[in-house]
Formats: C-alpha cells, structure tokens, sequence
C-alpha cells in the first residue's frame, strides 16, 4: 500500500490523494427549502408592512421574510436566542442582511404572524426591544459601522456608542416607512473608510486633525524606520536623528491628512487625541442607480467634537437633517437628489448649517475620462441613432 493510501505524503506522488476542495462551502446548502425550490423564479416582492416581506415564485409559492435590527457586536447569548427563534418557526435558517440586520424567512403567513408577534414580546430587562422588527421599503435601516474604539487601533471617534446614539434618536424612521424614500446611514471611524461613508446618505467620519505624536525613545526600537517612511501615502515622512544620535523619523505636518498608517506600521506614533479628534458630516451619497446616477458623499460639517457617551450635538445634528429632508423631499426622492434639485446652498439654507469653504468636499475620480455610471449623458451609439431616425 502507498503512502498517499495511508494518509501520508507520498514524494514520489505528489498528486496522490490531493485535496482541492478546500474553501467555503456552496451557499447554496444554505438556503431554507422555499428558497432553494424557487431559486431564480421569483416574479415579484411587496412589503407587507414594516419589516415584513413576501417574496411570490412563479410557481405560485410565497417566501415570507420578517427583518429585525441586529447589533454589529452580539453576545453569544444573544445569536443563541436567534437560532432558538429560527428553529422554531423557520426550521433552523435564518440570514444576516449587509447592514447587519437579522432575517427570519418561513413559508407561511401564519408563521409569519406568529413569529412578528414572539419578535415583538422579546425584550430587554430595561424594556428596549431585542428584536426590533423594520427596516424595510422608505425607512432608516441599521447603520453600518466600523470598529471604533473597541477594537480599531487608528479610530479619531466611536464605533458602536456614537451609532447606538444616533439610532436610538431616529428609531421610529427604523419602525415606520415615513421617509420619502429609503435612507442610509453609515459611520466609519476614520478617514481609511472601512464603513460605506462614501457612498451613503448621510455618514458620519472620524476625522483626527492633528499629526501623529513620535516617542524618538522607543521608535528605533520597535518599528523598522523605512517602512514607516514607505507607509505614508503623501511622503510626509522623513528618516531624522535625535540630538544625541539616535534613529527616528520626523512628519511634515502641512503634508500629513491624519490617516494613521504610521501608527498602523509603528506603535511609536500615536494619532488619537482628545482634543483635535472628533467627527465629520456627510451627506448625499447613494449606490443605486435609480432614477439618477451613484453619488459621492459631500463633506457639509467638517467638525463636530466627540462627546461620549451619548454625542448629543452630532445626533440633534442628523435628527434636523432627517426631519428637514422627510418634510420637504418629493416622494422616492432621495436625500442628495433632493439637495440637487433645490440647489445645495439651498441645503445648507433649510438645514441651518453654515457654508464654508470646506463645505461639499468631493471625490471625482476620473469623471470626464471613464464611464463610472449606467446612466450616460451622451455615446456615439445615441449620435448614431439619432442620425438614422433623422433626428439630427
């Protein structure tokens, strides 16, 4: 018997017995029944009511989904309590949604019903809702986020506590669909941007402003001074000595915009500040491409200070702006397509903020150059056609 039979590596046979399945398993083993019986049949969705969804398949079977908010951190406690949940009405499925949101999916309206009304019951000792279902059609669904301060180790603002605060002031846009249109919110807790600010309605951004701090007595030591050098994307960085000789590095500061990946390849330069760290409003992005092209975000407050632990100024700040667009937005208008459409000094007029000449700091990318959208203003195609049809 060869090795490779037995288990063993086998030289003279290096492809014997090879495994080269190795990697995720197929989503589809995942799929509850409806699902799977019905993948790439469905006709059409509606939304029953808040949170709740039914999907109809051509074949004539209904997927009812109910949509809870879900926290970005659980306990273990917790996601046992939602497989609980799931075992007994939805025969052990359950999803998590892109914006961290927990969907339960069945095959009946009953179950359906049912299970809405055991989410409802379930509360905490305090009486906040475990299990708050919404989040659908023209609403505020979860707020995506970063690490923040509990994990993250170049955060100028919260994660988890400044999102808490935020959703606990616009929750009732979470339980209702009163919006004009759906609306996305987003944090992320630096300017590397491992949220979705760029692209949401409006998003929240840690900004530190002021440049890291070098401990030139423990930076030779521990960090190796050309990949700090190497690290920072504007050449801010310089290889320097001390006075009595010894190797660190210096940062020209009207280059450095505070990103932190000094302090992310070496410890002996830390970023964050009490002080000069805080937060950054913008608004107006979006990723669909309904009705109008994707949109950047723009910068419309350049600060705001942290103040934990509830960040009263940056959720008084998002609840205005909220309650301005929800009043005066068309219907399915959303938030930056109505800032465009009554001007953006407008904007800054209805909302009552101040326009400065940091305000409405914008990505372009290669605009004029490259397509970067599925709505085109012009293309040969059109000249051509118009031509043909004698239209020009």
């Amino acid at each position: 018997m060869s090795l490779g039979k037995l288990g063993y590596y086998n030289p003279e046979k290096p492809l014997e017995n090879r495994i080269t399945d190795i990697g995720p398993p197929h989503y589809e083993q995942f799929f509850p029944p409806v699902i799977k019986r019905n993948y790439g049949k469905w006709l059409y969705h509606e939304i029953l009511e808040p949170g709740v969804l039914v999907h109809v398949s051509e074949t004539g079977e209904k997927a009812y989904t109910v949509r809870v908010g879900g926290a970005r951190l659980m306990s273990v406690q917790h996601i046992r309590e939602i497989c609980d949940i799931a075992d007994k009405y939805c025969d052990g499925y359950v999803r998590w949604t892109t914006r961290n949101c927990v969907e339960f999916i069945t095959d009946s309206e009953e179950k359906a019903k049912a299970l809405k009304a055991d989410l409802d019951s379930r509360k905490f000792p305090k009486g906040s809702y475990k299990f708050p279902v919404g989040g659908t059609g023209c609403s505020i669904t979860n707020i995506v986020h970063t690490q923040g301060w509990i994990h993250c180790h170049t955060p100028a603002t919260d994660a988890s506590g400044i999102v808490k605060s935020v959703h606990d002031e616009l929750f009732d846009y979470f339980k209702n669909m009163t919006l004009p249109a759906k609306l996305r919110i987003s944090l992320a807790c630096c300017l590397n941007m491992c949220g979705a600010v760029h692209c949401s309605d409006i998003a929240i951004l840690g900004v530190h402003r002021k440049p890291p701090m070098i401990d030139d007595e423990v930076l030779a030591k521990i960090c190796e001074i050309p990949l700090v050098v190497a690290a920072c994307p504007l050449g801010a960085i310089r290889p320097a000595k001390t006075e009595d000789g010894r190797k660190t590095v210096r940062v020209n500061q009207e280059r450095c915009m505070f990103c932190g990946n000094c302090y992310t390849m070496c410890a002996a330069m830390p970023l964050a500040d009490s002080e000069g760290d805080g937060v950054a409003i913008l608004a107006g992005g979006k990723i669909s491409n309904r009705k109008s092209a994707p949109k950047f975000s723009k910068v419309i407050i350049p600060y705001i200070p942290n103040e934990p632990p509830r960040w009263p100024k940056v959720c008084e700040t998002i609840r205005h702006i909220v309650e301005v667009y929800a009043k005066d937005a068309r219907k399915y208008e959303r938030l930056g397509e109505w800032a465009e459409r009554i001007g953006w000094e407008k904007f800054f007029e209805k909302i009552g903020i101040p326009f400065t000449e940091k305000s409405l700091d914008d990505y372009r990318l290669a605009y004029d150059t490259y397509r970067t959208t599925t709505h085109f203003k012009y293309t040969e195609h059109v000249w051509e056609v118009a031509k043909a049809v004698g239209g020009v």
